[in-house]
């Protein structure tokens, strides 16, 4: 058992299947590590430590290595960036348009098929305790809930635009405007920053 968890902690808490057949790890061991409890299944092929010091981002770290296209996106980018109260029960999450269907056992996860011209802006890497994390920034955040407004509520994307316009030091009218062009929301944005700006 030494010798699985010894693989994982050098890999920040993960391992694929092939990983462990490749450092001579029996399927039967694996199977017995997560019986027991010492691992779990994130997806087939894909392993985390259980008990590794994930932070609260885990959730994130997990979708994001289990699909390497995964982005965070939506309500989960807006609460990672404290431009919403509301705190969603599923991860919201955006793949380019030609991937195959995204599944996952844990977390529960939202899924997006974003067209190239609004899967691409905006992604930032971070690097968490959890792993690292693909999430879209700020800006690019509120033109998608702006874009999907009807879906999700417009009281949550006119939340994120006021919270995001509160912050003198962190906000940039320019990059707001620039992404929500790119998301094709900037007649509805610009004329509401304005308003709450005057």
């Amino acid at each position: 058992m030494d010798a699985i968890v010894k693989i994982f902690r050098a890999n920040k808490g993960y391992a694929r299947m092939s990983e462990l057949k490749n450092a001579h790890i029996h399927t039967r061991n694996i199977a017995r590590a997560v019986n027991e409890g010492t691992i779990e299944k994130v997806k087939p092929g894909l392993y985390k430590l259980v008990n590794y010091p994930w932070d609260e981002h885990g959730g994130f770290a997990d979708v994001c290595n289990s699909n390497k296209k995964a982005v965070i996106c939506l309500l989960s980018a807006a609460d990672y960036h404290q431009l919403t109260t509301f705190n969603p029960s599923e991860i919201y999450v955006a793949v380019p348009n030609n991937t195959d269907k995204f599944i996952l056992q844990y977390p529960p996860i939202k899924v997006y098929y974003f067209g190239d011209n609004y899967y691409e802006p905006g992604i930032e890497t971070l690097e968490t305790k959890s792993g690292t994390v693909r999430m879209y920034n700020k800006e690019k955040t509120i033109g998608d809930l702006f874009r999907y407004m009807n879906k999700l509520g417009e009281d949550i994307a006119v939340e994120s635009l006021k919270e995001y316009l509160k912050n003198r030091k962190g906000r940039n009218i320019s990059k707001l405007l620039e992404y929500s062009e790119i998301c094709g929301v900037k007649k509805k944005i610009e004329p509401m920053a304005k308003a709450l700006l005057a």
